[in-house]
């Protein structure tokens, strides 16, 4: 009698990144990786294509500045660092990089939102899809699990064009089915009934979340959200908008410049309501959930923004 083996644990975004980028990188030798002291001993890319891998140490800007260069000659590279060094400490290179010279770079920003957790404010970071969605012509995705992660991965590094990825620390999930090996604009986990109150996820904790009050409340639909920028935004509009007139936007961001204020924009005839991080800031540690906690977005907070039955 054979035994089922159980399926692997989800790798968390940022593992998963390295891996597919590593796998990827056999196949296109112009795929470089830059990272800012984040990689550790065992970073895969490192170990299999040492002669191109740079640690710039804590140089963000330049590391952003560098990448410029390398995309000028021809190559795809591919920078990460903490997200709040990434779109604050580099703003300005991020800026004149993926924006006025339009270079392919990739620039992955894991800890975004508050995943950072006990690191503390410093290395929080609840603004950069305000920062990034502001920069014309840069693909901005958040997505949710391994399988979505390396989906955004692969396409960064076909398009050649400039991508914003950002991830939490360490919390694996498993992504939302998907038909084909693309992430759509729109993933559906529940399309409701025609007329029905939406919940809109955004990124790993937004998701989880939504998942969580779809639990207790069956009757919602469900469309999670991984590409954030103002083109595929659009596009995730007119369909949202198709079936439905009252959403529900669950984002680890601040209001400002996250994606229910641009919903909103986008669909003047519908209802958008937020839950997000707000305006706060955690005075306390914790782990990450709990500075979520802090900062009022939980599931009780979801279900209280929710219509009544």
């Amino acid at each position: 009698m054979t035994t089922a083996t159980a399926p692997a644990p989800p790798l968390s975004g940022r593992d998963a990144y390295r891996d597919e980028l590593t796998r990827l990188a056999a196949e296109d030798p112009a795929i470089v990786c830059l990272e800012a002291d984040l990689g550790g001993k065992g970073h895969p890319f490192q170990a299999a294509h040492p002669d191109r891998f740079f640690n710039l140490g804590i140089a963000e800007g330049a590391m952003i500045d560098m990448a410029a260069g390398l995309a000028v000659a021809g190559y795809k590279p591919f920078v990460s660092t903490f997200a709040p060094f990434a779109a604050l400490r580099a703003a300005e290179s991020l800026k004149l990089t993926l924006g006025y010279l339009a270079a392919g770079v990739t620039v992955v920003a894991p800890y975004a939102g508050v995943s950072g957790a006990w690191f503390g404010t410093t290395h929080h970071c609840l603004e950069d899809l305000a920062v990034l969605r502001s920069i014309p012509g840069v693909a901005v995705a958040a997505p949710y699990g391994e399988q979505e992660t390396r989906a955004v991965v692969r396409a960064a590094a076909a398009s050649g064009q400039p991508h914003y990825i950002r991830t939490g620390r360490n919390a694996g999930y498993r992504s939302l089915p998907t038909e084909g090996t693309e992430l759509p604009p729109v993933t559906w986990e529940f399309h409701g009934e025609p007329g029905a109150s939406c919940l809109v996820s955004v990124g790993e904790e937004g998701t989880r979340l939504a998942l969580e009050a779809r639990a207790l409340r069956p009757e919602l639909a469900h469309a999670h959200l991984g590409y954030l920028d103002h083109v595929h935004l659009a596009a995730s509009a007119a369909e949202l908008a198709a079936g439905h007139r009252r959403f529900t936007v669950i984002e680890e961001h601040r209001q400002e410049g996250g994606a229910a204020e641009a919903l909103a924009l986008l669909l003047p005839g519908c209802e958008v309501v937020g839950v997000n991080a707000g305006h706060g800031w955690p005075t306390q540690g914790g782990d990450h959930h709990e500075v979520l906690g802090q900062l009022g977005l939980d599931l009780p907070a979801v279900l209280a923004a929710l219509p009544p039955r």
